[in-house]
């Protein structure tokens, strides 16, 4: 168990690494042009997926998002201790992995985001982009399991582009990003809403996911 954690908290803190770290240089570098920025961080994003997928997947079944291990729990995969000792670590770590990106780029280590996201089309972005991200995996352990670090990597980088929200679809991620006021960042006041449909995603998926790809 303790090394499916460490992989875990390994993933998670890279994924948030590249999630912030990639926002903070590509604000940087575009010159205010916010679509730029978006596609060099949805890039970035999507890249660091494959990369953590295809290495650490075979150890701890690479989860990094407390809504996929709900999602496994939900379908009997996964007894309650462990999958909370899951959702912790990757909670935990994607905070670490916030403080490193912060400390690469010269940056105060704590912060809170200011950055205002709410509002109606927003949960609903979050809720259908959890819930493809669930159709995502469950549909590759059902016809390529070894397509699933492909899949979800090229999912969520055009997932960015295709909902408002720009996609966390992850309480772990939206928990981190609350603690980090540059480009990623999202107001902590928010936070709770953006988990509580993506819980309601993960719920939704454990309901219907299995019947679609039943085998």
């Amino acid at each position: 168990m303790l090394r499916q954690l460490s992989a875990e908290a390994l993933g998670t803190a890279f994924l948030l690494i590249g999630v912030v770290g990639s926002g903070i240089m590509a604000q940087t570098l575009s010159d205010g042009n916010i679509a730029l920025a978006l596609l060099a961080n949805a890039i970035a994003t999507g890249c660091i997926l494959y990369v953590i997928i295809e290495t650490l997947g075979p150890i701890s079944g690479a989860h990094f998002n407390p809504a996929v291990t709900l999602y496994f729990t939900l379908r009997g995969e996964m007894t309650p201790g462990p999958a909370a000792a899951y959702m912790a670590t990757q909670i935990l770590a994607g905070i670490l992995g916030v403080f490193a990106a912060h400390l690469m780029f010269d940056l105060p280590i704590w912060q809170f985001s200011t950055t205002d996201r709410t509002g109606p089309a927003l949960w609903a972005s979050e809720m259908i982009a959890t819930f493809g991200l669930l159709f995502v995996i469950v549909g590759g352990l059902a016809a390529r399991r070894e397509a699933i670090p492909v899949l979800v990597a090229l999912y969520i980088t055009g997932a960015y582009w295709f909902t408002a929200s720009t996609s966390f679809a992850n309480p772990a991620v939206t928990i981190a990003r609350g603690f980090s006021d540059t480009f990623a960042g999202i107001n902590p006041s928010h936070v709770p809403a953006y988990i509580g449909v993506q819980i309601i995603a993960a719920i939704v998926g454990a309901l219907t996911l299995p019947r679609l790809f039943r085998k």
